[in-house]
């Protein structure tokens, strides 16, 4: 496995290999502030989601779909 986390996600999407990444840190901190990771890890992984459908709707954006 990479630093990043790249081949457990085995997309290649950086974003999401760090979001998984910062998930592993869970074990160095208390369980108090799981939440928040968990929170932030969604947030951004949400965002990541957005980001992709945003340039999925985008006519003539090479996708093959017509």
């Amino acid at each position: 496995m990479t630093e990043t986390g790249e081949s457990r996600t085995g997309s290649g999407e950086a974003r999401v290999a760090a979001a998984l990444t910062r998930l592993g840190a869970l074990g160095d901190l208390p369980v108090g502030e799981h939440v928040a990771v968990f929170e932030e890890v969604l947030g951004g992984l949400e965002a990541i989601l957005a980001s992709v459908d945003e340039a999925s709707a985008v006519p003539g954006n090479g996708n093959g779909h017509q």
